[in-house]
């Protein structure tokens, strides 16, 4: 039979099958295009209707505990929060007067900042079951802060009495040391607050998603090296001023070293003892925490007998100990911040807020989800900003939740935030009554009780190799966060392992690769054949899974990467065709009467391939910005000069979608060229035609 026949009987048979062998298509549904001014017209009028629902609504999801209150199951659950509420007041008592000392506070004040915050959290929280208060991390970022601000004001290191010239917002003629300072860290909580508050009212409590658990894990722990560094100076009873500025961790153990001469015997052997007992008493309480109906208090009954040791036996008098000093009964009227303050620490109360805000979502959410509920980021916003902006007011510091207390309240039977109330109530007692009590406490006793808190986030470092094995990348953020945290600047810390964690995602994207897909027998299963035996290929067929989204950073490697892994790469074979071309002209000229060389000027069909079809499996490609819809148009371009079709199965909507607005094809024409629902739906289609590269050159 001639060539000519052949070729057209072929053409029909092609005609045929490919009448039977097109691609599902799924009918699109018209979308309502709306202007943004219509848009926000909506939006605006939605938020700002005002029915009584509405008001109603409002009210009870801005104050949840009027939801839940009415269904409140008060003989299955009053017992659990009664006793978790007791439990975790009377372990607050000792470590808020402890962490004051790490905010550079009066302990009067931190007692208050765990009162209001119990009070507040209640009744806006969403979390059942975390307890909010002062955090190690946050005092000692407050107290970074106080300390700077106090030195610019002038105020010498380590002395409460000093006196300047009246400072603004002040009732009183003259302002010492801590009326100072309080006044910093109040300030200071209420610009955070209203950071909080605000990321609350523009619905921004995603920003937790961008923390992961290795970053805030790293960032505690840099942190708790430098909560550790800072009280060493109560150990040894030295009078050393803050270190301010990066390097602070190095600088303060070279200015400890340098005055370990100086050291007080009383408080360093009272640091020791405080030790000894504690440490044992709390690896006692986590062994025997599932026997134990509630922790042992034993830092209640170690600041008991520290302060009647000290009281009676004259330890400031005799031994120049550090004491707590005055605690005064009841509540101080409130104030309003120095609105003077807010430009020098504006920036300083943002990352507070951040941090404030990420540990208690992420703490509220691990617990929601192992109870069974749900909590709104967006509302934790508001409870944890309104925590610090009303106390504000009363002279505290800022507040989120801690871990510590949050697992004693789980473990002791909490049920609601009712636990919160009787530990506020707990602390009440304490404020009106017991605090004068505390004035013989020594300040190493309070440095010891917080060092022996940070035991948790300083285990970690042995889980090092543990968290190495499990996932190199979240091991390089924790290493570089802490680190950052703890040897140059803890806010600092903050940033870096954000920018780290960016930068590892966008590695990821930048390696990764495009994987050849064989089929498992008949299923509807495609694999890649490096890493599983036993798949198929279909001759003349290449399949490829690319496991990233192609955008403007990676868009070349993804070229490449496909060009690698096919084995033909269209731009080396036309630099090939062009050498051959100009070969074949100077031959010409040369030889004018040697056989002219026919090359097409359109399409370079190739003589040494079987492959005729190309298909690309979007489905890992969650996204394609200009430039990778211009990657995918010049690989179908140089493919298809060279007689290779090029096919996308499995794009989703938004792919298909960013592929039409960036003309990658004419919806006019069809859309058979993307809208493969499946790899062997394509597969099917391409094997429908025939002579893709033989005599009959039919390129689609």
């Amino acid at each position: 039979m001639p060539a000519e026949e052949v070729c057209n009987s072929v053409s029909t048979q092609e005609h045929h099958e490919r009448e039977e062998n097109v691609p599902f298509l799924l009918e699109e549904r018209v979308r309502e295009t709306v202007t943004w001014k219509e848009a926000l017209r909506r939006r605006v009028k939605k938020k700002c209707s005002c029915s009584p629902a509405r008001v109603k609504g409002l009210f009870v999801d801005s104050v949840p505990i009027v939801k839940w209150l009415p269904r409140y199951q008060f003989k299955e659950w009053i017992i659990g929060d009664s006793m978790s509420g007791l439990i975790v007041g009377i372990l607050l008592v000792p470590q808020s007067i402890a962490y004051s000392l790490l905010a550079e506070q009066d302990p009067i004040y931190g007692l208050y900042t765990s009162f209001f915050a119990s009070i507040i959290y209640a009744l806006l929280g969403t979390s059942r079951h975390i307890s909010v208060g002062m955090f190690g991390v946050l005092c000692l970022l407050v107290g970074q802060v106080v300390d700077r601000e106090l030195t610019l004001a002038g105020y010498p290191s380590d002395t409460n009495q000093t006196t300047l010239p009246t400072v603004d917002n002040i009732t009183s003629p003259s302002c010492d040391r801590s009326c100072y300072a309080i006044m910093v860290g109040a300030t200071l909580t209420f610009t955070a607050g209203i950071y909080q508050v605000l990321m609350g009212l523009f619905q921004v409590g995603f920003v937790s998603v961008f923390l992961s658990d290795s970053l805030l894990s790293g960032f505690a722990t840099g942190a708790s090296l430098t909560i550790l560094t800072s009280q060493i100076k109560y150990f040894l009873g030295l009078h050393l001023p803050r270190v301010q500025g990066w390097g602070s961790l190095i600088k303060t153990w070279i200015s400890l070293f340098n005055n370990l001469s100086h050291t007080n015997l009383c408080d360093l052997i009272t640091s020791l003892l405080c030790l000894l007992v504690l440490v044992p008493a709390k690896e006692l309480n986590d062994r025997l925490k599932g026997k134990l109906k509630a922790p042992i208090p034993f830092e209640l009954f170690v600041v008991i007998a520290a302060t009647l040791a000290s009281h009676f036996g004259h330890f400031n008098e005799i031994y120049g100990s550090d004491v707590a000093g005055s605690i005064p009964t009841g509540f101080m009227p409130p104030q309003l911040p120095n609105w003077s303050l807010i430009p020098n620490i504006a920036v300083d109360a943002f990352s507070i807020a951040i941090v404030g805000f990420a540990i208690t979502v992420s703490l509220s959410e691990m617990f929601a989800k192992k109870h069974g509920y749900i909590v709104d980021p967006n509302q934790e916003m508001y409870a944890i900003g309104f925590c610090n902006i009303i106390p504000s007011f009363f002279r505290c510091f800022t507040t989120s939740a801690a871990l510590t207390k949050t697992l004693v309240k789980e473990s002791t039977g909490c049920q609601t935030q009712i636990s919160g109330l009787v530990t506020a109530l707990v602390l009440l007692l304490v404020l009106l009554v017991i605090a004068p009590a505390f004035y013989s406490l020594q300040k190493c006793v309070l440095a010891v009780i917080i060092v022996v808190n940070l035991r948790g986030a300083l285990r970690k470092f042995g889980d090092i190799p543990q968290m190495w094995r499990a996932n190199h990348v979240d091991a390089i953020i924790w290493l570089v966060t802490m680190a950052t945290s703890a040897l140059v600047n803890t806010e600092l810390g903050l940033l870096v392992g954000v920018l780290v964690s960016a930068f590892c995602v966008l590695c990821r994207t930048q390696f990764a690769q495009a994987l050849q897909l064989g089929q498992a027998g008949d299923l509807e299963l495609f694999a890649d054949i490096a890493s599983y035996k036993g798949l198929q290929t279909q001759p003349g067929v290449a399949v490829f899974r690319y496991e990233a989204p192609i955008y403007y950073a990676n868009q070349t490697l993804f070229k490449k990467s496909l060009y690698r892994n096919v084995g033909l790469d269209p731009l080396k074979e036309k630099a090939k065709h062009r050498k051959q071309q100009k070969q074949g002209n100077q031959k010409r000229e040369t030889d004018e009467q040697s056989q002219d060389i026919e090359v097409s000027t359109s399409v370079y069909l190739l003589q040494h391939t079987s492959l005729h079809s190309l298909i690309i499996d979007c489905s890992s490609i969650f996204f394609l910005d200009t430039a990778g819809v211009n990657a995918l148009k010049e690989v179908c371009k140089d493919y298809k000069e060279l007689g290779v079709n090029v096919l996308l199965a499995q794009c989703n909507a938004s792919v298909i979608d960013s592929l039409r607005r960036g003309g990658y094809y004419d919806p006019n024409k069809g859309t058979k060229d993307v809208q493969f629902h499946s790899i062997s739906e394509a597969i099917s289609y391409v094997q429908s035609l025939k002579a893709q590269n033989g005599v009959c050159d039919t390129v689609v």
